[in-house]
Order: C-alpha cells, then structure tokens, then sequence
C-alpha cells in the first residue's frame, strides 16, 4: 500500500484505540510508526536518487540497468522492516525497557499486515523474516480498483472519525440518549 494510505489507516486504527485504551495514544507518534517501515527502507536511496537527479548524475530518477549494487543493502531493510518478528522483538523488548506497552509502536504491526495482503512479487512481505522467506503473493494496491476502494473506505473512517470528535464525551461515553436521563 502507498505511504499516504498507511499513515491514514494507522491515524484511523489510533484514533479508535483512544477510545478502547485507558492510556492516551499519541496519533502522530503511531502515524509515524505507521509509515515508519517504507521511511526505513527507501529513505535513503530516495534521497540519493534525488541527489543524482538535481546534480544531473543520471537522467532519470528510475533504476539504471548495471546500478542495481548500489542499494542491495536496501532489501535487507526493507525484509527487517516488514517482518513481524522484529516488530515482536522491538514491541516487547520496549515494553520491558519502559514497563508499558507502547501503543503507538502498533502502527508499525498494522503496516506489515497490510503489507502482506497488498504486496506481491518481489516486494512480497517475508514476514517471518530472519526465520522464513515465507511470503505470500497479495493483491497489487496499485490496481485503480484497489486504490479507489481504499480511499473511499479511507474517507468513510476518516469521516466517521470527524463525525464522532464533534460529539461531546458524554454522549460517546454513555450513548445519544444521555442527556435524557
């Protein structure tokens, strides 16, 4: 899935889990985290790839056929980033450093589920990642109809969102007829 799409679920997914949590749950914080496996993997040959095309290296911002050694390292990024054995790892290994579940750290687990379900090819998610290659061939998110549908139900939960933060706490907390009572 796009970067913009998973930092909007993750937003979505975070905003319902303030209301599930007894913590608070930093949305920015869990957006980041949300878009945090592709920044950790593709960060860096983005910008070097912009460097080269403002400095005019080369004539395109796409792969060069023979360039492929440059950014091998990437794909060891990109496997660790999106596996959930890591994401296991870093979660509770947090947890026990700070003695709280970091929710926000969620947004992270919730990318790589997507992922999984929307990646296919040689950017399918090997999940099981440094134990498995494991991966399984999902939908293309760039598909139009894929994409459309995303951000249409995108727009409901965003909207719903809206929706739901212009009523006041009581009314969420013990339903519309509150103020009857």
């Amino acid at each position: 899935m796009d970067v913009v799409a998973h930092g909007l679920w993750t937003m979505a997914a975070a905003s319902g889990a303030r209301t599930k949590v007894k913590r608070p749950i930093s949305l920015g914080r869990a957006v980041f985290w949300g878009v945090f496996p592709d920044l950790f993997s593709f960060a860096i040959p983005a910008v070097v790839r912009l460097w080269w095309f403002a400095t005019r290296t080369p004539h395109t911002l796409l792969p060069q056929a023979g360039d492929a050694q440059h950014f091998q390292f990437v794909w060891q990024l990109y496997n660790g980033s999106h596996s959930l054995l890591v994401f296991g790892l870093v979660f509770f290994a947090t947890w026990s450093v700070l003695r709280r579940p970091v929710f926000e750290l969620c947004g992270w687990m919730l990318h790589i589920v997507i992922d999984i379900a929307t990646h296919q090819g040689m950017f399918a998610v090997q999940f099981l990642w440094p134990v498995s290659s494991y991966a399984v061939n999902g939908i293309r998110w760039e598909n139009w109809w894929f994409m459309a549908t995303n951000y249409v139900l995108l727009c409901g939960a965003l909207g719903w969102m809206w929706l739901r933060s212009r009523k006041p706490e009581s009314e969420l907390i013990h339903g519309t007829d509150a103020k009857k009572r």
